[in-house]
């Protein structure tokens, strides 16, 4: 496995592995918008040249986020997940972020569970959103 920074040519295979793993697909418009703030921050897990995993990780100077963390369900059971989390981890660390922040869904119970196994603790925040 090999992880490395999102590149254009990949965005049809991360979309494949979004749209695999039951998550939105981020339109080409607004990743242009987030590549142009922190593009190292935007991985992708390879096996060969087939894209097998995507996170997108933001950094605003005060907080870190984990953003959109995928593994194609064919892939799922072999350590890419947490492979991707390390990388995007570290990346943020050499921003000197000094905390990392993350959203899961109230009814996914797995995804919950394997951020508590990497370290990730549920907060009792009350998440506020308001479409633009």
């Amino acid at each position: 496995m090999k992880i490395r920074s999102f590149r254009w040519p990949d965005y049809d295979a991360v979309a494949e592995v979004w749209a695999a793993a039951a998550r939105e697909v981020v339109p080409r418009a607004e990743l242009v918008r987030k590549l142009t703030r922190d593009p190292e921050l935007f991985l992708v897990s390879l096996a060969g040249d087939r894209v097998t995993g995507v996170v997108m990780g933001t950094f605003d100077g005060r907080r870190g986020w984990i953003l959109r963390l995928a593994v194609d369900p064919a892939h799922r059971r072999q350590g890419i997940a947490g492979a991707l989390v390390r990388e995007l981890e570290s990346r943020l660390r050499a921003l000197d972020c000094p905390r990392i922040n993350l959203l899961v869904m109230p009814d996914n119970a797995a995804g919950l569970r394997f951020w508590q196994s990497v370290g990730y603790l549920p907060m009792p925040d009350v998440l506020c959103t308001k479409p633009l």
